[in-house]
């Protein structure tokens, strides 16, 4: 070897970590239309499943994504044991906070949830049952979604917890055809965001 030459050393390449949802379908996910909302809920309502119908009604209302819905407290959304009629978050990544109606049966599915958990104004609105985890993961999210859509016959790979951030925004544009109220249910910053989200829901924008 000659002299000052430094032989570079060969680093093992380190193991790729396979992605939680490799193999799942990329791209839009559909909206619920009101018949399928309806069917989920009455079997939610008839299994007695309290975290997963507050967190189905929560979800649709917020129109969140999925990192912000699971990352719900208490506090979030509720003053007490009372449940507010409007609540008001920021969602991550964004400096700008939304605010979304909680509906009469979303109030009273969180009610009984929180009330059956025992849950305090501090703690995680859904938390999660692994010690690893404060509150659901998204994966956990996307399982118990899954487990919804194919119990009323649907194709997961073609609804996920995506779908339900979407459902309140298509169900105000198909009765509205107002993008401006869609755009600040979903929080975007324009509008044109909004056009590219509703994708094939909108038909003449």
């Amino acid at each position: 070897m000659a002299k000052g030459k430094v032989l570079a050393r060969k680093r093992k390449p380190s193991p790729r970590r396979t992605p939680w949802n490799k193999g799942t379908q990329v791209g839009q996910k559909l909206p619920l239309r009101p018949g399928q909302i309806r069917s989920i809920r009455s079997r939610l309502k008839s299994a007695q499943k309290m975290r997963d119908l507050a967190l189905f009604h929560l979800a649709i209302d917020s129109g969140l994504n999925a990192c912000d819905t699971i990352g719900l407290r208490v506090r979030d959304i509720a003053r007490g044991h009372r449940i507010l009629t409007r609540a008001t978050v920021t969602p991550r990544g964004s400096q700008s906070p939304i605010q979304f109606e909680i509906t009469e049966q979303t109030r009273e599915a969180v009610a009984k949830w929180m009330n059956q958990a025992k849950l305090k104004p501090k703690d995680f609105l859904f938390p999660s049952r692994l010690r690893q985890s404060p509150h659901l993961s998204l994966r956990q999210y996307a399982r118990i979604v899954d487990g919804w859509v194919q119990e009323i016959g649907l194709d997961p790979a073609a609804y996920g917890t995506q779908t339900l951030r979407r459902t309140k925004a298509s169900l105000i544009y198909r009765r509205t055809k107002n993008l401006f109220a869609v755009q600040l249910l979903l929080g975007h910053t324009k509008l044109e965001s909004t056009v590219r989200y509703l994708g094939t829901e909108i038909d003449d924008a």
